[in-house]
Formats: structure tokens, C-alpha cells, sequence
């Protein structure tokens, strides 16, 4: 079904569904529930022979060949930049935009943060200088900092988060000072589907003359995401989470950022000009983007990104809620279920643990049912331990699934509680 189609006729979750070939099997004998979304989503036609096509036809190494192929495949490479530069400026078509140049090519959301930690963080960051984080934070969004901290003796702090699993604003205002020279935080929580108050965060930030990276991997899936409205330094997301392939990512940085910082990585690409005595820097996005990139990857991105421009966005978030709303509302009436986070207007993201029974178990037990959900820390550790667990069952939807789909989720954990 073409784009055009499905934004004449709105969203059509049955339609969208079919254009998933990886939907349509069976897992143990049974027709497959893939609820383990906030982990990776599935890919449509679309992405699948963009990419295909790529390797059919076109396939060489980007911007220095002097033959067709070269040609072809750097003008696919670069368009596909260009894609999600229009892609992060909210589909806006002009004002304001995000600028080619800012955006940067990385293997993941993983990436771009340790690229922004070491090259912006070990030159702006000195010993009793602050880096503010949050209490939600994905494991890559805590590492990179520790370890730029660990070298340039900067101290981390971090923004607590209320029972209900939102980011405690009050706790944030007294936290980021003058002190403070980056704040970094999820666009969405991964492990719970929270939405952080990403322009308050930023206000707090830009009030003490901060920088902002925000981690939009768990957002941009979700709604649209313009970068130059919410005026954050850097941005940063996955490929592999955007019905796209994985091995790609995407790091947003503002122009004049991005031009005063050094290269992370050396080698092809990112020079201008090599001698033993001395070399000389790309310009930016280049001076990042050291060695063959991942080219199919990008272009799969952007196919990615053309697709879900042909999606009623509004449509496919209401969609989404509907089925959190559904399964939130059955496991409330569970005595036996304890649900962790519980946020008002958070992302289609429910994490839950089972009286008496090991995350790892109940997952077993679903996927033995044909039902895929993600056990586990979920790469929060920290959160984790501040609400005294070992890990949950996370159950996240895409515009894809169904309200059946929640239906036999809650029929396949019935089994399991009876059974544990």
C-alpha cells in the first residue's frame, strides 16, 4: 500500500500491519504478539528493499569514487541526511530549519552520546563542574558522563524521579546551577514510557547558561520531534527503533556546537589534509564520521523516515494509547500485579512485575504463548534499585499492534499466573 494511500484514508492499523512481513508468523505454535518494541521494531517492505536495492544496484563507497556507482550511492547517502535533518525540524518545510550539516552519522543513540562526551565533554568539562542527569536515565546516557567525570573531575548529579515515575521538577530547579554545564536526559523513558518535561529541563538548563543533550531513541517512534523548537544542543536517536535497520544512528548537533568541537575518531574521511607533521580537520558533519559509513543503513533510515511520513502520526499516537490505556486498565484490576510507573501521558510503555515470580520466568512463560516482551533491568539499573526491583516484564506497543493482540497478551498471562 503506498504512502499516498494510507494518508488519503487515515490510519488503518490492518493496513500498515500487512506492509510487516515479520508479523505475519508464528512463534511456538502460535500467531506472533511482538510487544517488545522500546527494544527494537520491526521493519516494513519499504525499508526492507530500499535497502535490498542498494546492494542490487548501487552499492559502492561514498564521495570520492569517480564512477557511476560512487555517484549514485553518495547522492542516495547524502539525501538520506537530508531526510532527517527535515525529519527533526518537526516536518516543517521552511523557517528554522535544521541545516544538513548538523546532522552526524553514528552507529546508534549509544554512539552519539559517547561522541558528545568525549569531544564536547573532555573540552568544556573541568574538575567541580556538574552534569545533571535523571533518575531515568538508559544505561549509555550514565556511562559516557562517568567516565568523562572520572577523567576530568567533573561530578555528576542526578535528578530524582517520584513514585509515579515522573521526574520531580522541584528536586531539578534545585539541582542545575550555575555549576551545571550539561544536562542530559531521555526524551521518553525507555523502561517506563515516561515523557520527561523536556522544555522545563531545558528552560532550567538554558537560565545557567547550559548545554542540553536530549535522548530522543524512545521518541521519535512516537510523536514528532522538532529539535530547533525545543532549542536543545544535541539530539540523538536510533535507526533500528524507527522501523529502520539497525547499525545506524543519528546525532543532531547545533552548527556552532558542532564546529567547536574536536574530532572523536581518526582515519578516512574526517581529515582535509594528511601530513607526518601535522593534519588538518573535515568541516562538520565530516570531521565526525571517520572510516566507510554504515551507507546501507542510512538509506534504510530514510526510507524508514519516508514511510512514517506517509502515517497519520496523530492517528497512529491515539492509536497506541488506546491499547496502553486497555492493557493498563486490566492489570489495575490485578491483585497480583504490581505495575511500575504509572505517569500520566506517558508513551504506550507498561513495566510490571508478578507477585512471587521472576521477571525472566513470566517472559518464558509468554513467548512459550506465541507473546514477545522484554525482561529484565532494561539497561536501568539505577531505576531499578530506586523502586527496590530486580527488573520488570515490559510489555511496548507500536502502531502496528492490535487491540486483539492486547487481548491474547492478557488471555497468555492468565495462564501464567495460574500456572506460577
Amino acid at each position: 500500500m503506498s504512502s499516498a494511500a494510507r494518508s488519503v484514508q487515515g490510519f488503518d492499523v490492518a493496513a500498515v500491519r500487512a506492509e510487516f512481513p515479520a508479523l505475519a508468523q508464528n512463534v511456538n505454535g502460535r500467531p506472533l504478539v511482538y510487544l517488545d518494541n522500546a527494544a527494537s521494531t520491526q521493519k516494513p517492505d519499504a525499508v526492507i528493499e530500499a535497502i535490498a536495492n542498494y546492494y542490487r544496484r548501487d552499492h559502492s563507497n561514498v564521495h570520492r569514487g569517480a564512477h557511476a556507482l560512487a555517484d549514485r550511492a553518495t547522492a542516495a547517502f547524502e539525501s538520506a541526511r537530508e531526510t532527517v535533518a527535515r525529519f527533526l525540524s518537526g516536518g516543517r518545510s521552511e523557517g528554522g530549519l535544521v541545516a544538513r550539516e548538523e546532522i552526524v552519522w553514528t552507529r546508534g543513540t549509544t554512539e552519539a552520546i559517547n561522541l558528545v562526551a568525549s569531544s564536547w565533554g573532555r573540552s568544556n568539562l573541568a574538575a567541580g563542574d556538574e552534569i545533571v542527569l535523571t533518575e531515568l536515565e538508559h544505561h549509555a546516557d550514565i556511562v559516557p558522563w562517568q567516565m568523562v567525570a572520572a577523567d576530568t573531575g567533573a561530578v555528576i548529579r542526578v535528578i530524582p524521579v517520584t513514585d509515579d515515575g515522573e521526574i520531580d521538577l522541584e528536586s531539578a530547579r534545585g539541582l542545575i546551577s550555575e555549576r551545571t554545564k550539561i544536562v542530559a536526559f531521555a526524551h521518553v523513558s525507555n523502561a517506563l514510557g515516561t515523557v520527561l518535561p523536556a522544555a522545563e529541563l531545558i528552560a532550567l538548563a538554558r537560565a545557567v547558561g547550559a548545554t542540553v543533550l536530549v535522548d530522543g531513541a524512545q521518541a521519535v517512534n512516537h510523536f514528532s520531534v522538532d529539535v530547533k523548537a525545543l532549542d536543545c544542543d544535541f539530539y540523538v536517536f536510533s535507526g533500528h527503533k524507527l522501523f529502520g535497520p539497525t547499525g545506524i544512528g543519528v546525532l543532531y548537533g547545533k552548527r556552532e556546537v558542532l564546529d567547536a568541537m574536536p574530532p572523536w575518531q581518526g582515519g578516512g574521511e574526517m581529515i582535509d589534509r594528511v601530513s607526518f607533521e601535522k593534519t588538518t580537520y573535515n568541516r562538520v558533519p565530516f570531521r565526525f564520521e571517520a572510516g566507510t559509513p554504515h551507507i546501507s543503513g542510512a538509506i534504510g533510515l530514510a526510507a524508514a523516515i519516508e514511510w512514517l511520513d506517509g502515517i497519520d502520526r496523530a492517528a497512529a499516537h491515539a492509536h497506541e494509547q488506546g491499547l496502553l490505556d486497555r492493557l493498563d486498565d486490566a492489570l489495575a484490576g490485578m491483585n497480583d500485579v504490581r505495575r511500575i510507573g504509572t505517569a500520566p501521558g506517558k508513551t504506550a510503555v507498561v513495566s510490571f512485575l508478578l507477585d512471587g515470580s521472576h521477571p525472566s520466568d513470566v517472559g518464558m512463560l509468554l513467548d512459550q504463548q506465541g507473546v514477545a516482551v522484554r525482561t529484565g533491568h532494561h539497561c536501568n539499573m539505577p531505576l531499578m534499585t530506586r523502586y527496590g526491583v530486580p527488573g520488570t516484564v515490559r510489555a511496548s506497543f507500536s502502531l502496528y499492534n492490535t487491540v486483539d493482540e492486547v487481548d491474547r497478551f492478557l488471555e497468555a498471562l492468565d495462564k501464567v499466573r495460574t500456572f506460577l
